[in-house]
């Protein structure tokens, strides 16, 4: 019999990945505009740049996407998710997030308002306002992962 360790799905809620945001990587639409920012924040952290980009709406989607292997992804926190439907039913939708990283030794917070639209039955992430802000944590300060431990103890620099 072989055991398993089902590993925390990146964007913070606790599942396991595969069923949170893996099954979306794997094709299955996110159901709202909140699901696909964090299965994108996933993707990130996963360096699934193919599914970055295949929920990018076209309007405003790169040529390409490179892995970046210099970034750890930390922790995103949902400030606000909203959707509403249009008078020409076009539904759109909104996510306002901060996700910490370490980026070469060096702790990074961004911030982003991220737009949404519902087309061809499912979400695309069309755009956001992003803010970059360095941190500059001292060891005794909680860690940015999440864990509740002190810095020194858990993602140290």
């Amino acid at each position: 019999m072989m055991s398993l360790i089902e590993k925390s799905c990146p964007c913070g809620t606790g599942l396991s990945t595969d069923v949170c945001c893996g099954r979306y990587h794997d094709g299955a639409p996110a159901p709202t505009p909140e699901a696909l920012m964090r299965s994108r924040y996933s993707a990130f952290a996963l360096n699934l740049c193919d599914y970055v980009l295949a929920t990018w709406h076209v309007s405003t989607r790169p040529e390409a996407l490179s892995p970046d292997l210099n970034t750890e992804w930390k922790s995103l926190i949902i400030v606000k998710a909203a959707s509403e439907e249009t008078p020409s039913n076009a539904d759109k939708g909104y996510v306002h997030f901060r996700a910490y990283f370490k980026e070469r030794g060096r702790w990074h917070m961004l911030e982003e308002n991220s737009r949404f639209v519902f087309e061809q039955s499912r979400w695309w992430y069309v755009d956001g306002t992003p803010d970059v802000v360095r941190l500059k944590p001292r060891r005794n300060d909680p860690c940015f992962c999440g864990s509740g431990r002190k810095l020194k103890l858990c993602c140290k620099e």
